[in-house]
């Protein structure tokens, strides 16, 4: 696997992903500009994919991959290209509620299924470390680029690439047009003006985006979430941290989601969510072998609150019956921390019980006091908040 400071074109797998509607020329302008007229290192791909509707594909078949006028295969001719995987298996039709190829993008329903798809692709393309992508927003309806970009700001790593191509005039408005052949090619233009496509300048216009691929928790990065899922994702990653704690049915409302927690581990998220609401010191662990019935006492509290007075709490009242140690502190505190990064992924670390990062190690829950709750949680992890 190649490290990300290595640039794009050194990686072994180079995609060029281009969405489009019915000007298939967005395909042979890109790569001209990536592979052949580049402004910096030459970006060949490996493989074109296309994303587009059915009639866009259709016409992107005849355009590009038939033996004639076949613009694809000559442009690879022209200007002697290496292999380029591209064939009508990289050419991804998007599809309506109703499982059928779309003919355009119209409605709600349609722009909703378009995002889905889109998502889908690029977030397969982005989890093989192998890969370099170079994503074109040129082509298709504007509701398409405006997805396929975000889908990469959304995914994206450091060696992936997002741009727009750019033509000279008058060939940007030829539907004759589809890259500067290296010898003299005459094409008529709307009015009868000729014009020969060797002396067209085609370049690209790189858009930087911000990633927020580390904001996301892994089951989005790995999983099959839709685009509305995986923008609320991002959105609770960047947004002020806050916690609802419900006892009763033992479960936390965190970083955009509601997930369950073992009662052990509930308690103590407790203890520390509390006093944060309270503006309340940080807390020593107790001794490593040294019971402590502070602690013992502050921890059962929660614990009680949460079992309910009904709950026989014998068995854990005698495994602290000469107080919490600090076995059983740092024993439930590990298995806190991995449940809430394996059901938060980066956004955990606000809802993380740190020790101060010097010694002596004192021990809190960094939320401002208006930034923690408790309360019955709704099935949607929506909560009314004080800001104040």
């Amino acid at each position: 696997m190649l490290t990300t400071t290595e640039s794009p074109h050194a990686y072994p797998r180079r995609i060029l992903v281009a969405v489009t509607g019915l000007s298939p020329q967005i395909v042979t302008e890109t790569l001209y500009a990536l592979a052949v007229a580049p402004s910096g290192a030459a970006f060949i791909p490996t493989e074109v994919h296309l994303i587009t509707t059915r009639s866009g594909a259709e016409k992107a078949r005849l355009a590009l991959l038939s033996d004639e006028p076949g613009w694809f295969h000559r442009l690879c001719h022209d200007y002697a290209l290496p292999a380029i995987r591209f064939t009508r298996d990289t050419i991804h039709v998007l599809e309506g509620a109703d499982g059928k190829p779309l003919d355009d993008i119209r409605s709600p329903a349609d722009n909703r299924r378009a995002a889905d798809g889109i998502t889908a692709l690029i977030r397969q393309f982005t989890a093989d470390p192998d890969c370099a992508l170079h994503v074109s927003i040129a082509g298709g309806r504007k509701t398409m680029g405006f997805f396929v970009g975000y889908a990469l700001s959304l995914y994206g790593r450091p060696q992936d690439q997002l741009s727009h191509v750019l033509v000279s005039e008058p060939f940007e408005s030829s539907i004759g047009f589809y890259y500067p052949t290296p010898s003299s090619r005459v094409i008529e233009m709307p009015g009868g003006r000729l014009v020969d496509s060797a002396q067209a300048q085609v370049t690209l216009a790189e858009l930087p985006f911000v990633s927020l691929r580390h904001g996301l928790p892994e089951a989005l990065l790995t999983g099959l979430a839709s685009y509305n899922e995986t923008v609320a994702a991002a959105r609770s990653a960047l947004a002020p941290a806050r916690l609802q704690i419900d006892l009763a049915t033992r479960r936390v409302a965190a970083g955009g989601k509601v997930f369950s927690l073992p009662p052990a581990e509930l308690a103590l998220l407790s203890v520390f969510a509390r006093r944060a609401q309270h503006g309340e010191e940080p807390l020593p662990a107790p001794a490593k072998e040294l019971p402590d019935s502070d602690w013992k006492n502050r921890y059962l509290v929660e614990l009680r609150w949460i079992a309910g007075p009904m709950k026989d709490l014998d068995e854990t009242e005698r495994a602290l019956r000469k107080g919490m140690d600090g076995g059983y502190f740092s024993a439930h505190l590990s298995k806190l921390k991995k449940i809430l990064r394996r059901e938060l992924g980066p956004a955990a670390e606000a809802y993380l019980i740190s020790d101060g990062g010097s010694r002596p190690r004192r021990y809190s829950l960094g939320l401002r006091p208006t930034a923690v709750a408790y309360g019955e949680i709704e099935n949607s992890p929506n909560v009314e908040w004080d800001l104040a």
